[in-house]
């Protein structure tokens, strides 16, 4: 009941909620980025998501077009604000707040057998491997190969965590997750 019913509900509740109460900061962060970037302040991206449907992806863009990211654009990363435009992901019930974060075409959407079910879920802003590798990048950039470390080890893991969450989803586990990842910043 609570995960095709209640949970995309409140969802939906809360990010339109949120969406509102912080369209005062966006509307002043899309205009900064707009003149950073001289053009879109929103990145997208082709994400796999629920039943590997591939979806739009919003972030604010933290990249320049040189790849290069200055300290206010790292800070907005290190934050997570950058994530705050799924927000209308979610309310297009694309995206859940808790979930497997949706991954680029080539992985979700080529699971093996034992973790297809994790299919079933929408995916979200913050889960278990969210937390578990909110230094993702950190982490990344000391591998001689990043991408093989990802394949190899981060992914992997990953899919074991997002798994155990579909084992265990519940009201109660979900806001555990949604307040551990408020709390990141602050550790």
């Amino acid at each position: 009941m609570y995960i095709h019913f209640l949970k995309p509900a409140l969802d939906f509740v809360f990010a339109l909620f949120t969406l509102i109460l912080l369209s005062p900061i966006l509307l002043i962060l899309l205009a900064v980025l707009a003149f950073i970037h001289k053009g879109s302040p929103i990145f997208t991206q082709k994400r796999i998501g629920q039943n590997a449907q591939a979806f739009i992806i919003y972030k604010l863009k933290t990249i320049n077009k040189k790849g290069i990211s200055t300290p206010f654009l790292q800070l907005l990363r290190n934050l997570k604000i950058d994530e705050l435009p799924q927000l209308i992901n979610i309310l297009k019930f694309e995206m859940s707040f808790v979930g497997p974060r949706p991954d680029i075409p080539g992985y979700y959407d080529q699971l093996q057998p034992k973790y297809i079910s994790i299919l079933d879920l929408k995916p979200g802003i913050t889960g278990y491997a969210s937390l578990a590798y909110s230094n993702e990048e950190a982490i990344l950039k000391k591998q001689i190969n990043p991408l093989k470390y990802n394949d190899e080890v981060i992914f992997p893991k990953k899919l074991q965590l997002n798994l155990a969450y579909r084992k265990s989803i519940s009201f109660q586990q979900d806001i555990k997750i949604i307040l551990k990842t408020l709390l990141l910043p602050f550790q």
